[in-house]
């Protein structure tokens, strides 16, 4: 017994002084605390007034572009500060210092994709010193507010500099156009010799009940001939997860020296990245070209750190990825991870080999530029300068402007590619002559520019319908080796039958068709829905059943409103059969009847358990949580009135993502701008106690609108507080 009682002792002693060492390595890595004094007094450069409209969004206001930089970060800090901090340690690859292991593999791509090696390398070359002021003054924004809330500091998250900025473009454009998923099909044995399927084809899964939510979008301009009223319109509509770091902010900046723009933001970006000028505007779709290329890599079997290329054997470039992870309450463990370059880009070792990844945009650090370029565009030809720099790597443009310009744009950096290869394939990696170096210049890329049929749009879908039939891109006028995609969506079928229909759109059809509920009968949905029509109940056990759920899907007339009584079946039933089939190889295949009926018990079983019956209203199922406010709400899963729900427990699902910063830009017969918002929550994005952190739901849930008020005249009579930054605490301070 007395040797039992040495031996625990012995361990515990051991455990503690591992914890007393884990606490002494973590005491001694953690980053210093940020100069506090330092931070206020650079702060004191800027001259900036925040004026809140009534709905809480910040319009800032100063005499240069710094200034409104500086105050656009220290109001979105107020609103958002939680997100900004961790916007920051990912871009830098340590948020898993604070988060744990979850966020380990992104801290580790940050090494995997060279971000700080590329933005250390460029970032005073590539960056014009207009832009890097711009970018280090909204940081000071944010590090004032951090100066003057302390509490609120996340350990090592401060200062934010402008190198985090650019480092965060660096890190998240490539996921846009999929070199995440890349990187997983890559681990995966059965994908190892074909990457076809990572590219876009055929329909993505509409629903996904777990996160991160589909990014989509939708984005339209119709111009004078085809506007009742000889407008010009634009619709911003993007498709994003409801919170995080790729939600939408909205805010109105401006400047005198003719910075001004209203739009939709992300957390750690000073620029607007979709909305409009005084002059102009853009909406942004994802895109899925084939911008990533994998190669099968060749190793020395007498030394595995050397690669074949060209008969010869070369050395990987290697590094070391220190990754710090908190284990367990304060606990942090700094983790060692080899990272390997060869000349085609990263290397990923798999149980199935070894394989590097070139991808379009590699060691590019220009993407603030263009974006405070197309910014400050006054005229096309300005905007497409912009465009031209050629540092965003994916995303489609959807464009126009008080001149009654409209234009699509295919955005890509397309790699010049040798022809006659399926670049789609795994390629081999010993030939230096498949590693390309160039792109398409941008008057090469796809794009429309002031159709005959005054349409252009976009749905996440091929670019060879985003217009009238008559003034369609042609796909023999592009390379194959480009990889454009050929997808249609519910939502680009339903465009071309609501806006593609419509010779004569007036205002209020223009907003209708955006708020259109229906799949399309060419829908995957639609089609789903009558293959589970047709299965003969009678040869499938508890026919009478099956035959009740059958009726119900009869009667759908393939809308989402609140009070239909068959699409909850409906979408329960399509939603795993079409997620599955997204998962098989290569190209989607028609889901079994097997498969159909298995989902329609599913669905069945759902209901019957959380409603009660088949056929509840779709507002009972869908839902859209926020605070205390619970409220039904239209539309669904590829619907151009987008919700993509989470299911819960009690069987509805939680609306997670799809619809959120929308906007509605008009400019008349005479060039006069207008504009309309919504946001699914408001601007305060945190502080549960703020009026607006629900404010705009029931509008939301609504399908209604709010004015923008761009101009400082039309703000006047909303203004709901108007202040320099630090002025608030200050006072609060004071009545202390």
């Amino acid at each position: 017994m007395r040797a039992v009682k040495i031996t625990l002792l012995a361990l515990a002693g051991l455990l503690a002084g591992a914890v007393v060492f884990l606490v002494v390595a973590d005491w001694l890595n953690r980053p210093a605390p940020p100069d506090w004094a330092t931070l206020i007094q650079r702060a004191r450069q800027y001259d900036v007034r925040i004026k809140r409209d009534t709905f809480g969004v910040p319009h800032v206001i100063g005499p240069r572009d710094a200034d409104v930089a500086f105050g656009l970060g220290f109001a979105q800090s107020e609103d958002d500060f939680v997100t900004l901090q961790q916007v920051a340690l990912a871009a830098r690859g340590q948020l898993a210092a604070t988060e744990g292991r979850k966020a380990a593999v992104a801290d580790y791509l940050v090494h995997f994709l060279r971000v700080w090696e590329t933005v250390n390398a460029k970032y005073e070359s590539d960056l014009p010193a207009d832009v890097r002021k711009v970018l280090e003054a909204y940081t000071d924004g944010v590090n004032y507010y951090a100066a003057l809330h302390q509490d609120k500091v996340i350990r090592g998250a401060l200062p934010f500099t402008g190198k985090d900025v650019a480092a965060g473009f660096v890190f998240k454009t490539p996921f846009f156009y999929g070199l995440d998923r890349v990187l997983l099909k890559l681990n995966s044995p059965e994908n190892s010799n074909t990457v076809a399927s990572l590219s876009l084809e055929g329909q993505d899964a509409f629903l996904i009940t777990h996160q991160p939510i589909p990014v989509g979008s939708n984005a339209v301009a119709v111009g004078p001939s085809r506007s009742a009223d000889g407008a010009t319109r634009l619709l911003v509509n993007s498709h994003q997860p409801y919170t995080g770091p790729v939600s939408w902010y909205e805010a109105v900046l401006e400047s005198n020296e003719g910075w001004h723009v209203a739009g939709g933001f992300f957390p750690g970006s000073p620029f607007m990245l979709h909305g409009h000028n005084q002059h102009l505007g853009w909406a942004n779709t994802v895109n899925e070209p084939d911008l990533i290329d994998v190669y099968k890599l060749t190793i020395n079997p007498a030394n595995s750190n050397q690669y074949q290329l060209d008969g010869e054997w070369h050395d990987f470039e290697k590094s070391d990825a220190k990754i710090r992870v908190k284990i367990w309450g304060p606990l942090v463990w700094t983790v060692h991870r080899e990272v390997l370059y060869a000349a085609q880009g990263p290397v990923l070792k798999t149980d199935h080999g070894v394989f590097a990844i070139r991808y379009a945009g590699v060691n590019e650090v220009r993407q603030p530029l263009e974006y405070y370029r197309l910014n400050k565009a006054a005229t096309l030809a300005e905007w497409r300068a912009a465009m031209a720099l050629q540092a965003i790597p994916s995303i489609n443009f959807v464009y126009a402007d008080e001149k009654a310009n409209i234009g699509y744009v295919y955005n890509g950096l397309f790699p010049v590619r040798q022809e006659g290869l399926d670049w789609q394939d795994v390629l081999p990696g010993n030939r230096s002559e498949l590693i390309w170096r160039r792109y398409l210049p941008f008057d090469k890329i796809p794009q429309i520019w002031n159709p005959g049929g005054g349409l252009v749009f976009n749905s996440n879908n091929t670019p060879f319908h985003a217009a009238a039939p008559s003034d369609d891109l042609r796909p023999q006028d592009f390379s194959p080796t480009l990889g454009i995609q050929n997808n249609m969506t519910n939502r680009a079928w339903r465009a071309m039958e609501t806006y593609g229909a419509d010779s004569r759109i007036t205002k209020e059809a223009f907003r209708a068709y955006k708020f259109d509920l229906s799949y399309s009968t060419r829908s995957d949905v639609a089609q789903l829905v009558d293959e589970a029509i047709a299965i003969d109940p009678g040869k499938n056990g508890d026919g009478s059943n099956l035959q009740k759920a059958q009726e119900i899907l009869k009667r759908w007339d393939y809308r989402t409103n609140v009070a239909n009584r068959s699409a909850a079946l409906a979408i329960l039933m399509a939603e795993p059969v079409l997620r599955a089939r997204t998962e098989i190889k290569g190209k989607p295949q028609p889901p079994s009847q097997s498969q159909i009926i298995a989902s329609l018990r599913q669905a069945m079983q759902t209901l019957t358990a959380h409603f009660g019956r088949l056929d509840p209203e779709w507002g009972e199922v869908n839902r859209l949580h926020r605070g205390g406010v619970n409220l039904a709400i239209d539309g669904g899963p590829d619907i151009y009135r987008a919700v993509y729900g989470v299911k819960q427990p009690d069987g509805t699902l939680s609306a997670q993502g799809g619809d959120t910063f929308i906007m509605f830009v008009t400019w008349n017969k005479a060039g006069t701008l207008t504009s309309e918002s919504i946001h699914q929550f408001g601007s305060a994005t945190l502080d549960q106690n703020s009026p607006h952190y629900t404010d705009q739901v029931p509008l939301f849930t609504a399908m209604k609108t709010k004015p923008v008020w761009f101009t400082q005249a039309q703000l006047g009579g909303h203004i709901e507080a108007d202040y320099r930054p630090g002025e608030r605490e200050a006072m609060s301070a004071a009545k202390r």
